[in-house]
This record gives structure tokens, C-alpha cells and sequence, in this order.
């Protein structure tokens, strides 16, 4: 179930939005004033946040902005005013998306919608970016390896070859297949090279008296088996 707050001092919109957000099966909490609402927005970890956009205490572009200080949650501003400059701010203190009021509910949902679609597909990127196998972490987007949490240090030559490795588990990767993902398939080396990297990736990622991460397999090349499951 995802959790809504609702952050909007006009009590009347504010519980027609919830019984609208309930009905259609979301957890729902208000807060009635903007010192409030952002102690809610910090304190708990919410799906959405509708932030009106005049509130006393503190505006909603100041809440957005402190929200946004240390935290992504999808933001949609609520507001009755209308003009260019507004929406702006709203959406330069970091909102996502904006709604005038009067609000229409089946407009509002399906804004939800797509802001939904649009932060759980980052987050599948996010997830997809993570490369793990055993103690060994890969962070594509970061590029950082990490072997039992601490960062180990890759040429980007030892980088490439280790993903090649990891987005291909249980799959053997010969010599000459791997020479041509990593160096180019014009690249003009000998496919020993690939020997020479495989025994430095050993020596970084490796635990002393475990079977080494990358497997040889003789006559054909090497491999990462999942021998779990």
C-alpha cells in the first residue's frame, strides 16, 4: 500500500482528497500546516507528497525546498494560483509536477499515475546498476567495485572485463570471445593478455584460501559460476 501525506491548510480539500486516495486503496495522513507537514515529510518515509503551495507556518516552495535537502520523494504541488511564475517556483524548489485547484480528482490520480511510472522506473534502473556476485559489488553508473563493502581499484581495462564477467554468470567466455567484448575484435594483441588480466582481477578480488571468483575452465576460457540455488 503506498503511503500519500497530504500538506494543505484548507481542511475541506484536504479530507476530499484523502477519502478520494483512500477509496482508491492509498494509506493517507495530513498535515494541516507547513512547519507539520515537513516534520511528517522528513520524519517518515512516504510514496508521494501533495504539498499546497500557500500554507501558514511555511510556504510549501520552502518545505519543497527542504525536503529536497535530503530527500527524493516525488513531490506534486497543489495550487490556486495560476500564473507562469508560480508554477516555477513550485517546480524550481524541486517539486515534480504541479496541479491547480480547483482540482479535478481523476486529473490528479492520473498524475500520480505517471509520476509513479516515473519514479519506479528509475528505480528498476537504479537496481539493474548494481552488479553483485558473492562479496563483490559493481556499481555501473558509478563504476565502483567494492569487495566486502571496501572499494577496490581497477584499471578501467580490469573494470571492463570484470563486467563482461559478471553480466554473463554461468556463462564460459573463451579467449578470443572475450578479447572482442573488452579489446576489439581488431584489437591487436595476443589472447594470452587475457590470462595476464584474469590474474590481476585474482589478485584484487580474491580471499586468501577461497576458491578464486573467476573460474578456469581448461582448454576454453574462464567462467563465474552461481553455484548457489
Amino acid at each position: 500500500m503506498r503511503k500519500i501525506l497530504i500538506i494543505e491548510d484548507e481542511e475541506n480539500i484536504a479530507r476530499f482528497i484523502e477519502l478520494e486516495l483512500k477509496h482508491e486503496g492509498f494509506s493517507v495522513e495530513i498535515a494541516y500546516d507547513g512547519r507539520n507537514g515537513l516534520e511528517k515529510a522528513l520524519d517518515v518515509e512516504w510514496d508521494m507528497i501533495l504539498l499546497d503551495l500557500m500554507l501558514p507556518g511555511l510556504n510549501g516552495v520552502e518545505v519543497c525546498r527542504r525536503v529536497r535537502q535530503t530527500k527524493n520523494t516525488p513531490i506534486i504541488m497543489l495550487t490556486a494560483r495560476t500564473s507562469v511564475l508560480d508554477r516555477v517556483s513550485g517546480l524550481d524548489s524541486g517539486a515534480d509536477d504541479y496541479i491547480t485547484k480547483p482540482l479535478a480528482i481523476e486529473e490528479l490520480l492520473a498524475r500520480m499515475r505517471a509520476l509513479f511510472r516515473r519514479t519506479d522506473n528509475q528505480t528498476e534502473k537504479r537496481v539493474d546498476s548494481i552488479l553483485r556476485y558473492k562479496n563483490i559489488e559493481v556499481n555501473t553508473e558509478s563504476q565502483i567495485v567494492k569487495r566486502d563493502g571496501e572499494t577496490i581499484s581497477l584499471t578501467k581495462r580490469e573494470y571492463d572485463l570484470l563486467t563482461m564477467f559478471m553480466r554473463n554468470i554461468n556463462r564460459v567466455m573463451t579467449r578470443d570471445l572475450l578479447l572482442d567484448l573488452v579489446w576489439g575484435y581488431d584489437s591487436a594483441v595476443e589472447t594470452n593478455v587475457v590470462d595476464v588480466y584474469v590474474l590481476y582481477l585474482r589478485n584484487k578480488l580474491d580471499t586468501s584460501g577461497q576458491e578464486s571468483i573467476i573460474q578456469t575452465v581448461r582448454g576454453t576460457g574462464y567462467v563465474i559460476r552461481n553455484t548457489e540455488g
